[in-house]
């Protein structure tokens, strides 16, 4: 996710990339790690009491929790780090000039639990909401880093970050700064799903893609019961429109109910003034096109007002869409007319080489005539889609998003 270069559209992605500062604390050690996708999860001073409606639906396990207050003030509880430094049980991430055996406070995060009672919980094992925002923030400001695969970091973050949804539960925590940690969590899970789906060849890089798809619908499904819990008579957050857009697109398949209710169902739950935001009336317009079959139109949506987050989700359905292009064309078309492929890569947001590619790809044949133009012959019998898979190509005018 790097910065463009005078590209208007790199400015216009950055915009959605924006920052989350490290506390004064770690920012000598980490400040080359500051992530450049999202802006700060912390929010704008507010007034008002914070609500203290029921956290049973955002439990990251079956645990149930009493209210605990905590009072640790690093982002790991002192005795899992030296415990965890005892069992050498400490990731990259955190291990002090490389020594498996020693991790300074600044670098320790606390390790997500999955059994957990109430009971062996201690209040200096629970970080205090100011210290898992600061704790957010540094994680998320690992995401730029290019010392690890990306893989690594996100393992890391994945794992950090269940530990951190896990504090907020167990304290009970459901006011407007939670909203904010949880909105940035789903970007993380969102671009974590943009960057792992290049690699998905790798049967532990599909499994790893699968999980965080798990945790994506669950942390989004917690957000949305916390902008419930903080609602007053008929205001709407801030990011609400542009996180249920999110919700939308993961519906783009065919047999997709991330939640496990049809789309049609989960809108007669949706406010108003929400349908009707501009980030909403996007993504039902980019569901609409896809399930219609209009390449046309989902294209010249996607390239005309797709952000980064919502380009994030769709990105593994464009070259299907493709695909289905070129099998309205190859069948549809006429056989003595070929098709010029430099038209063909203006409807569907390709480069004309890479367009070339993916014709091969689904068994089609191109030529080439006199001028030097390349055609594709319609009414060929070998149309297939590729059984291992497109390769990724990218989408004209959008380039900074697939970076």
């Amino acid at each position: 996710m790097e910065s463009g270069s005078g590209n208007p559209r790199s400015s216009f992605s950055q915009s959605r990339r924006q920052k989350f500062p490290l506390n004064a604390s770690t920012a000598t050690h980490h400040r080359s790690k500051v992530s450049t996708f999202s802006q700060r999860v912390t929010p704008p001073p507010t007034t008002g009491n914070n609500s203290n409606a029921s956290t049973s639906d955002f439990n990251d396990d079956d645990s149930s929790f009493g209210v605990l207050l905590g009072t640790c003030s690093y982002m790991c509880p002192e005795r899992e780090r030296i415990q965890r430094e005892k069992l050498r049980d400490l990731a990259v991430f955190e291990r002090l000039n490389g020594n498996p055996r020693k991790s300074p406070p600044v670098l320790a995060v606390k390790k997500f639990c999955r059994t957990i009672s109430i009971k062996d919980v201690q209040a200096s094992d629970m970080r205090p909401l100011n210290v898992l925002e600061d704790t957010l923030n540094y994680l998320l400001g690992l995401l730029d880093s290019k010392e690890h695969p990306f893989e690594a970091v996100h393992d890391f973050i994945f794992d950090r970050t269940r530990s951190i949804r896990q504090d907020l539960t167990m304290q009970n925590t459901v006011n407007k700064k939670a909203i904010y940690m949880y909105e940035g969590m789903v970007k993380f899970h969102v671009i974590s799903h943009h960057k792992l789906w290049g690699s998905m060849g790798d049967p532990n890089i599909a499994s790893t893609h699968h999980l965080n798809m798990e945790q994506l619908t669950k942390t989004l499904s917690s957000l949305f019961n916390l902008y419930e819990a903080n609602r007053n008579s008929n205001d709407v957050h801030e990011n609400e429109a542009e996180f249920h857009s999110l919700y939308v697109l993961l519906n783009l398949g065919s047999h997709s109910t991330p939640m496990g209710e049809p789309l049609s169902l989960w809108f007669s739950h949706v406010s108003t003034s929400i349908l009707k935001s501009k980030e909403m009336r996007f993504a039902r317009r980019i569901v609409r096109s896809f399930r219609m079959g209009n390449y046309i139109d989902f294209f010249h949506t996607v390239a005309a007002e797709a952000p980064y987050l919502q380009y994030c989700i769709m990105e593994p359905y464009i070259n299907e869409v493709r695909s289905l292009a070129l099998s309205y064309i190859n069948f549809g078309g006429y056989k003595l007319h070929p098709y010029p492929l430099f038209k063909l890569s203006k409807h569907l947001m390709i480069e004309e080489s890479d367009l070339e590619s993916f014709c091969h790809s689904c068994g089609l044949e191109t030529c080439t005539d006199e001028s030097g133009n390349k055609l594709l012959h319609t009414k060929q019998t070998t149309f297939s889609h590729p059984k291992s898979g497109f390769q990724k190509y990218s989408f004209l005018g959008l380039q900074d998003y697939e970076r």
